[in-house]
């Protein structure tokens, strides 16, 4: 991770808005309120929010069905010249989905101490040993996306309660 240009940062800002859209999506159908999207030269080619709950499958993560999305929209598994927006740092099945595609660029908004695959708990990502790593930026309207997941559980529990922001919970 490092530090990114005012017009980068600024367009970081408004793609991992488009993000938070697709992870309110994911409340709808009460799965874990996570979002992703795959831009490419200024246009959404892919967009995806968690759907475990809704489709009964532990694949269906929102970064997968985004890159899903934007394979299908290129015509390619590989996903070039393309950056995925994700609100929550992801986790290493994600992680190899990431390197597997070929993607350029990955920033997400809030870590993940517990499952983070992107340099919190593993950084597959940045794994020396693998044939392609991308560029990552973490942190992008971080509190945004943590408060998000922080209201979901805490509603989900019934306590009100700011618990921790882990997906798995």
């Amino acid at each position: 991770m490092h530090g990114i240009e005012p017009i980068e940062a600024a367009d970081d800002a408004r793609w991992m808005r488009a993000a938070l859209v697709e992870a309110g999506a994911a409340l709808a159908h009460g799965d874990v309120p996570i979002g992703a999207v795959v831009v490419r030269e200024g246009l959404v080619i892919g967009a995806g929010h968690n759907e475990r709950e809704r489709l009964e499958d532990p694949t269906a993560h929102a970064e997968v069905l985004a890159l899903r999305a934007a394979a299908a929209t290129l015509g390619s598994w590989r996903v070039l010249d393309s950056t995925l927006y994700v609100t929550l740092e992801p986790c290493a099945m994600c992680a190899g989905a990431i390197v597997l595609s070929r993607i350029p660029r990955v920033v997400f908004g809030a870590p993940d101490p517990k499952a983070g695959a992107a340099g919190s708990v593993l950084d597959v990502l940045a794994d020396p040993r693998l044939n392609h790593r991308p560029e990552v930026t973490g942190g992008v309207l971080g509190d945004e996306c943590a408060g998000l997941l922080r209201r979901f559980f805490a509603e989900r529990r019934g306590n009100g309660a700011q618990g921790p922001a882990h997906p798995a919970m």
